[in-house]
């Protein structure tokens, strides 16, 4: 059973906007999805998989990687069990799959070590 589906990414020309989309269950592993911290990763062929932006089980701390600041917004509805992605201004370099992903506690952080529970992806593609 999937816990955690993205949706929402696509093929984009430079300078264009998505909005990627992940719908957890109300519960999993244990837990309701308002009590974890979630956030998006992404991995670019050949790359590492690298942190883009986090959000706080309550919403009130977001972390965002540099590359992605002024660009990107995370935001969750808790009621409704979704995180999102709002993401403008794309550039070729943003160009990945984009993975959601979820942490027990705590405030959203960096390193993939760190979160436990990972959805299957969706792919962006940033055309130039």
């Amino acid at each position: 059973q999937a816990h955690l589906i993205e949706s929402g990414g696509g093929l984009v020309q430079a300078g264009g906007s998505l909005r990627l989309s992940c719908a957890a269950s109300e519960r999993f592993f244990g837990r309701l999805f308002s009590t974890y911290t979630m956030a998006w990763f992404r991995q670019a062929p050949g790359n590492e998989r690298e942190f883009v932006a986090g959000i706080r089980w309550g919403g009130g701390t977001t972390l965002y990687a540099d590359s992605v600041k002024a660009r990107f917004t995370i935001s969750r509805d808790n009621a409704k069990n979704t995180v999102d992605l709002q993401m403008n201004s794309l550039k070729p370099e943003d160009t990945a799959i984009y993975y959601c992903t979820a942490r027990e506690a705590g405030d959203p952080v960096p390193s993939s070590n760190d979160y436990a529970y990972w959805g299957q992806g969706t792919r962006v593609t940033v055309s130039s």
